[in-house]
């Protein structure tokens, strides 16, 4: 069994021992990331829902995309003068004091999660769903341009399964933390999950340091071979506008840009329904558990995706079809919950949906990336993956903003054909990804 599993997470072909320490390392590197957002973000809603209300969950998702925008600027202009590991190691001590802070204000009886008195005016549940988010968009992009520019394909294909293995795994010990954390230390115990997400986050830099001392130049090289000790030395520009201009210009990036977006508008409109029927079954600490339990749920469903070879399906029906297996699955999740609108329903609908999505879906659109130049990896990718991101969840809280207008009836209609429409743009964009990729494989030369 172990053979096989080895076999499995290699791509069919044997790492050798400095590949397989590469990609081991970035899936420590890849599991610290995604525990400590995992931990975060259902503590992030706990703290939201509590403090200020369901129904300004569609405005908070709005405001993101506002506030989104400088920090991807401010990010553009970073990878501009600083190396990809030294940004690791500034954003990881970024975030890691600006946790401790939100943890302090939280623990207060009268500001904090004690107060159970849902308020429009309660500025820290707005800023500390923002404070996660932006977590999620930044540190996860930064990740994978790191990844992707000291990566071929063919080492992808090999690797790019252990590097998810590492993110589910995280995926799974960070929000089990919480849930052990939490109810331990009773009204205090969301504070104490956040800083125990701290104390982990603080090894990210110490592993980043690890990787740059310990991983041969050989294994530093990307697509074309043009990428030999990439992480040190000048950088192409990455101007934020010059992003937006490569992403409306070149088909094969607005096709990512697709693929990214229609699944965060319709995922947003799931999570909104689900969101709405556990808020009105818990609160406070309690509802912070509930949804530390479906993240864990999640990361387990991608677990066992990943360990039972959902990743051989993707490379047996080749990058494009495997593309087009998520929005059909998100597909018939719409239709089932607009049928049955009840919170067991919507709870396993959520887990399935995000768990395929990240055991598949994910390192499927990464390899899209390799096989383009620097500058789009570092200008057009920043754009898609955090501003892209959060402007189409700004796109599906609209739609969910819509329910007080239309009625419970009516916007379970237009949420459903809405979504509809857009998946079957998704799967043309999808189809024609795959092509492209391939094409551009076999030519041995960059799509844009």
């Amino acid at each position: 069994m172990l053979s096989a599993i080895k076999s499995f997470f290699s791509g069919g072909s044997a790492q050798s021992p400095e590949e397989s320490k590469k990609f081991s390392i970035l899936a420590v590197l890849f599991g610290i990331t995604i525990g400590v957002y995992w931990l975060l973000r259902p503590l992030k809603d706990g703290v939201f829902l509590t403090m200020v209300g369901i129904d300004y969950q569609p405005m908070v998702k709005m405001l993101s995309v506002a506030v989104i925008v400088p920090l991807v600027m401010i990010y553009s202009k970073l990878v501009d003068r600083f190396p990809r590991h030294v940004l690791m190691y500034g954003f990881s001590l970024f975030y890691a004091i600006s946790a401790i802070i939100f943890a302090i204000l939280i623990l207060n009886p009268v500001t904090g999660i004690s107060n159970a008195v849902a308020e429009p005016s309660r500025w820290l549940g707005w800023a500390f769903y923002i404070f996660v988010e932006s977590f999620g968009s930044i540190m996860v992009a930064l990740f994978w341009s790191f990844v992707s520019d000291t990566t071929s394909p063919e080492a992808a294909k090999r690797g790019y399964p252990t590097v998810v293995l590492g993110a589910q795994v995280g995926g799974i010990a960070g929000p089990l933390a919480g849930s052990y954390i939490i109810p331990y230390f009773g009204d205090n115990g969301t504070s104490y999950a956040i800083l125990f997400g701290v104390a982990i986050l603080c090894m990210l830099p110490v592993i980043v340091r690890y990787y740059m001392n310990n991983v041969s130049h050989d294994q530093m090289e990307g697509f074309h071979g043009e990428s030999k000790k990439p992480l040190e030395g000048k950088k192409p520009s990455t101007g934020f506008m010059e992003g937006l201009r490569l992403l409306v210009t070149k088909p094969y990036l607005l096709g990512i840009f697709i693929v990214v977006s229609f699944y965060e508008i319709i995922v947003t409109i799931l999570d909104f329904q689900f969101k709405s029927l556990a808020s009105a079954s818990y609160s406070g600490n309690a509802l912070g558990a509930y949804l530390s339990n479906y993240a864990i749920w999640t990361n387990v469903v991608a677990f066992i995706c990943v360990v039972v070879g959902v990743n051989n399906i993707g490379r047996k029906l080749g990058l494009g079809r495997t593309l087009m297996l998520l929005p059909v699955i998100v597909g018939i999740a719409m239709v089932v919950l607009s049928a049955h609108a009840v919170l067991p329903i919507a709870f396993a609908i959520m887990v399935f949906s995000k768990g395929i999505n990240y055991a598949l879906n994910q390192p499927a659109k990464e390899q899209l990336y390799i096989p383009t130049t620097k500058e789009t990896k570092y200008k057009a990718k920043a754009w898609i993956d955090m501003f892209g991101s959060r402007s189409s969840k700004g796109v599906g809280s609209l739609i969910n903003s819509s329910k007080k207008a239309l009625g419970a009836e009516g916007f379970i209609w237009f949420s459903l054909l809405s979504s509809l429409g857009l998946i079957a743009i998704w799967m043309y964009a999808a189809a024609f990804l795959g092509r492209e990729h391939s094409k551009a494989i076999k030519e041995d030369r960059p799509v844009c």
